[in-house]
């Protein structure tokens, strides 16, 4: 299909949720397969519809040996604590350490609308955690302490002014 334009942080779409996808079609199919192309040519392990700059509560992963469409996905359960070193596409993969649950179990839709629930642990229930937040217009900075955030939003924009 087609590799699309990563939206990059501090774009309004990125700070807004997303609006419910209602149509499962074609259109949503080819959207997913451009999604798809789009991280793995960002070399990303999961994205989010608000990254290419669409508000919409979708996004797609393949992480852990879990590949997914999630439409209108919810968390809806956590459990444990992990911390980890997270980046994101949309802020140039500049990594923080970010304090997550464990494991996370997303209910969603798939692209023909049928619900699904899934369970994940460790680096798959961080994707899954990420990429929600990208649909509740949360980015993973916004769980940082005020320094670290401010700390990778310059590194983000010096790395921006090198290209």
């Amino acid at each position: 299909m087609a590799v699309r334009k990563i939206t990059e942080y501090p774009e309004t779409v990125l700070g807004k949720a997303g609006k419910p996808v209602e149509n499962f079609d074609q259109s949503l199919a080819d959207l997913c397969s451009d999604m798809f192309d789009t991280m793995y040519d960002a070399e990303g392990v999961g994205l989010a519809a608000p990254q290419i700059g669409l508000s919409l509560r979708l996004f797609v992963m393949d992480c852990d040996g879990i590949k997914l469409i999630a439409a209108n996905p919810a968390i809806i359960h956590t459990e444990g604590e992990q911390s980890s070193q997270e980046g994101c596409l949309s802020v140039g993969k500049v990594p923080a350490v970010v304090v997550r649950p464990l494991k996370a179990k997303l209910r969603a839709q798939n692209e023909k609308g049928e619900w699904f629930e899934r369970e994940a642990e460790g680096y798959a229930a961080r994707a899954f955690l990420h990429e929600t937040d990208h649909c509740d217009g949360k980015l993973f900075i916004d769980h940082l302490p005020k320094l670290r955030r401010e700390m990778v939003i310059k590194k983000f924009k010096k790395e921006k002014t090198w290209k």
